[in-house]
């Protein structure tokens, strides 16, 4: 460790104490998790209306159709369909009102007079407040009238779900294809899953498990008929979450204040790029596919998306051509997701496998390049494979029971079936073998170099390697509280937390071994940003679970520390302007002008995306009303694109420019696909995406979150017309996104190869 001994310290630290809080209220969330009835009875009968087990069977038919790839799940999925879990429950709770004033006052419910109302509103909400679960007997029992409300909503979703013509126009709106879970079975089975979730979000979790008068879901979503309000302690800790991130940006501005008056003078550069003038091993001469592999992936995945984003406005038909029952919206959506993660996962890879080489000396490990051939076909195969699976599933071509398996996971983000999932894992397990075989030599070797950089890149790899097996911990009947801290130990945790470090990392040996900045700052530098990244990012998982079925002191830690990620972020403008000038610290830079660019980009939409519109729905309060709104997308798209993607993009036309050294950058190609990506994302947001989920907030603090996801107000004319100018964003994007592609697509196929490396040799020019 050395002089970095108190940056080891402290990261070291701050690991252990976040890891520590991630698994203590992890157990707390399979302990608190809302049970799940062995039988739900009907008083005076034995007959069980719902059992575990079927409960759970609908759990699977759900992840069958799509899951949450088609509508949501306590705010989780897909933003076209309704979230069901809100959906059900004020279907099911209008439905008990109208079957109560017919049975008590031969009524309508409109038809009666306010007092009667009242009365009515009072009996609905002491009823579905009240928990009747009987954990002794693991039995839970429901009053006549509120078994025949569920009766007569079960039916709605039996119709919905087919191929019922009095419904075909809600299908339309919702983005659903006709017959969309033939068996009527399985539908009738789904309804329970459905019913279930609704009594979790409106039942109030017992005192001895950790309740304070809210429901399991913290009273999410907001449901004005059954008294779902924000939660005091909600109003505590968002309060709480924006003292502790300005108390955050303001210890970061006085230590950043303080500490940069002792930086170091950069290095003056080499007259030639160190890099260029090292011959390229065979294992890097075969990173072309890789780069090919990602544009292939990045123009399906921008194609996928304007044609998810279409049938926003068409729900079954493309331009007037009948196509959902053979693409429906949930099967392009999903291949959209995936094949976002798909090609930004491999252009990290692919900087890995070219920094490889690098690392050690200059030189391949044995077999070096067969496993890189290795690795670039069993992604294919994974990749290819899921795609197709996912198609089999959604079409309910596949067996039921095979499904989890080889089809569909249901779950956003890891959609994937579990076989790809296992084989992905492999995939990234078998690129850490790669990378190790490289760097342990290195780092073992006793040549008296300060090798504190390399030993933090080593292990954001070993994490980036094994982390992803986070995933694998839930399985096909898992209750669905877990499955969701699990699945964001993948989607928040090894995204966004430890590729962070990676990227961070790696460009920190790049640029310090070009010669551009000293090695000394580019490793405090990267061990204190690991610190504060690790510091609000790995408890700050918790924030997506607030009303997952978890209890108040999740909610409290995920306040807290997610407020915290946003602090590292004040200070990108430094770093965009930092990495901005290197291309003028020496001629040769111009030749990298275009990924450093793309890492420009990523400080921008790191601050914009991941800071503002993060923030924007992380506290407990701002989230309550708008969980499952097209506020998240707006986050989704500026900081899954706008960071990940631009750093993908920045580190395949940084490998590009060396694998083919005699390519050069068509500027006017760039330039245009630079900007107009921007553009495009700056254009989809701003005049759609965001317009729409402030719509959207308004309506679901007026009226409640099923009213926001509602046919009613989604398809009215002034959302569907913005719907339809998100057409002109798109459209720029994908301009842009093809320009790119093509760039790396003409500079692998047809720009001179470089001559193969030595079998011996040293990296030259390194600037240690």
């Amino acid at each position: 460790m050395g002089k970095y001994a108190k940056y080891w310290y402290t990261l070291i630290g701050v690991l252990i104490v976040t890891f520590s809080l991630l698994g203590f209220y992890g157990a707390e969330v399979y302990r608190t998790a809302p049970p799940i009835p062995g039988q739900v009875l009907v008083q005076g009968s034995d007959k069980p209306l719902y059992t575990k087990d079927g409960i759970l069977d609908g759990q699977t038919a759900w992840q069958s159709v799509g899951g949450m790839q088609l509508g949501s799940i306590l705010g989780h999925g897909a933003y076209q369909a309704p979230d069901w879990t809100a959906d059900w429950l004020h279907r099911e709770l209008t439905t008990w009102l109208e079957l109560a004033a017919q049975k008590d006052h031969g009524k309508a419910f409109a038809d009666l007079d306010v007092g009667q109302q009242a009365v009515l509103r009072d009996r609905l909400k002491t009823e579905y407040r009240t928990n009747t679960y009987d954990k002794a007997k693991d039995t839970m029992v429901i009053s006549p009238l509120r078994a025949e409300a569920i009766a007569m909503t079960a039916q709605y979703y039996d119709k919905l779900f087919s191929n019922d013509p009095s419904l075909q126009k809600t299908r339309e709106s919702y983005a659903m294809k006709e017959n969309t879970l033939p068996s009527a079975e399985r539908r009738a089975q789904m309804a329970g899953f459905f019913f279930w979730t609704s009594w979790a979000a409106s039942t109030e979790r017992p005192a001895d498990d950790g309740g304070t008068g809210a429901t399991y879901t913290n009273n999410w979503p907001h449901e004005p008929l059954v008294g779902n309000q924000p939660t005091s302690e909600n109003l505590v800790w968002s309060v709480m979450s924006v003292v502790v991130m300005m108390a955050g940006v303001g210890f970061l501005v006085w230590g950043w204040a303080f500490l940069r008056k002792h930086d170091e003078q950069d290095p003056t550069p080499p007259q030639h790029d160190p890099l260029s003038r090292v011959a390229l091993t065979p294992s890097q001469r075969a990173l072309g596919k890789y780069l090919f592999l990602v544009v292939a992936l990045f123009t399906a995945q921008v194609l996928l998306g304007g044609f998810t984003a279409h049938y926003t406005v068409e729900g079954q038909t493309f331009y007037g051509v009948e196509i959902s029952q053979y693409l429906p919206y949930s099967l392009v959506r999903t291949w959209h997701l995936q094949a976002a993660l798909f090609w930004i996962a491999t252009g990290f890879l692919a900087a890995g496998l070219f920094l490889a080489p690098v690392i050690n000396g200059g030189k391949d490990p044995k077999y070096q390049k067969l496993g890189v051939d290795v690795l670039f076909w069993a992604l294919v195969v994974v990749c290819v494979g899921s795609f197709i699976g996912n198609y089999f599933a959604i079409a309910q071509i596949m067996p039921a029971e095979w499904n989890f398996w080889l089809g569909h996971q249901g779950y956003e983000y890891v959609d994937l079936g579990r076989l790809w999932q296992i084989g992905k894992f492999a995939g990234i397990a078998f690129w850490l073998v790669l990378m190790a075989r490289a760097i342990f030599p290195a780092l073992l070797a006793p040549n008296g170099q300060d090798k504190n950089l390399l030993a933090l890149l080593t292990c954001s790899v070993v994490c980036i390697g094994l982390f992803y097996g986070s995933g694998l911990f839930y399985g096909e009947r898992t209750h669905i509280s877990v499955m969701e801290y699990w699945r964001w130990w993948v989607v928040h945790l090894w995204v966004e937390g430890f590729f962070e470090v990676f990227a961070t990392t790696a460009l920190a040996f790049i640029f310090s071994t070009l010669g551009l900045v000293s090695y000394r700052m580019a490793t405090a530098a990267s061990l204190a940003s690991a610190s504060l990244f690790m510091l609000g990012g790995v408890p700050g998982t918790f924030h997506h679970l607030y009303f997952s079925g978890t209890t108040t002191p999740v909610m409290a830690v995920g306040a807290s520390f997610s407020a915290l990620e946003v602090v590292p972020l004040v200070v990108l403008g430094h770093e965009a302007w930092e990495h901005w000038s290197l291309q003028h610290k020496a001629t040769w830079m111009k030749n990298l002008k275009w990924p450093l660019m793309c890492f420009v980009a990523v400080a921008f939409w790191n601050m914009l995306g991941a800071g503002v519109f993060g923030f924007m729905i992380n506290p407990p309060i701002s989230l309550y009303y708008i969980q499952g709104l097209n506020t998240t997308p707006v986050h989704a798209h500026a900081a899954l694109f706008g960071v990940y993607g631009f750093l993908a993009l920045g580190f395949t036309l940084l490998v590009l420019r060396y694998v083919r050294p005699q390519m050069v950058f068509n500027e006017r190609l760039m330039k245009t696909g630079f900007w107009w990506l921007n553009a495009g994302l700056v254009l989809m947001i701003a005049t759609s995406l965001l317009p729409i989920g402030l719509f959207q907030f308004h309506a679901s603090v007026a009226h409640g979150t099923w009213y926001a996801r509602s046919e009613e107000f989604l398809q009215q004319p002034f959302l569907e017309t913005l719907r339809w100018v998100r057409t002109f964003g798109d459209l720029v994007f994908i301009t842009g996104a093809l320009c790119v592609t093509w760039q790396v697509v003409s500079g692998v196929l047809f720009a001179p190869r470089a001559p193969a490396a030595p079998s011996t040799g040293a990296l030259a020019g390194a600037n240690r």
